[in-house]
């Protein structure tokens, strides 16, 4: 059995994010998917997400490719995660290429493209200027 690891916020969930989970798990048997906390993502982008994180995981968790969701507290603990879900592969955006390689020694490391002219940032923009 392959086991296939992804991570993301998931927040304002849309085409792009179904995209990629589900080709995702087209590349192995299971798929785990660790969803960025609240406090996670405040420290990465300086904003809370719109949608609180057990909201956003019951979403992820909602879809048929998913086998597992859980909490990504930091994104220095990748490598223990990996290793606790025994992943086999570890399934990124291509907006991370290469930053997550030094992981290839517990996983095989896959960047997929992402949906084109889909961003999450750019639909809360869209949003907040339509709101003004």
């Amino acid at each position: 059995m392959t086991r296939v690891i992804t991570f993301g916020t998931f927040d304002v969930f849309h085409i792009g994010h179904v995209n990629m989970l589900v080709r995702a798990a087209e590349m192995g048997d299971h798929l785990t998917v660790g969803v960025s906390s609240d406090a996670l993502n405040f420290s990465k982008k300086g904003r809370y997400p719109v949608y609180r994180e057990e909201h956003r995981m019951a979403i992820v968790k909602s879809l048929a490719c998913v086998d597992e969701v859980f909490v990504e507290e930091s994104l220095e603990l990748k490598g223990q995660y990996i290793k606790d879900h025994a992943a086999d592969v570890l399934v990124m955006g291509d907006d991370w290429a290469g930053k997550f390689d030094h992981w290839g020694d517990l996983c095989e490391v896959v960047y997929l493209p992402r949906t084109a002219e889909v961003s999450t940032t750019d639909i809360i923009q869209s949003i907040r200027e339509d709101l003004n």
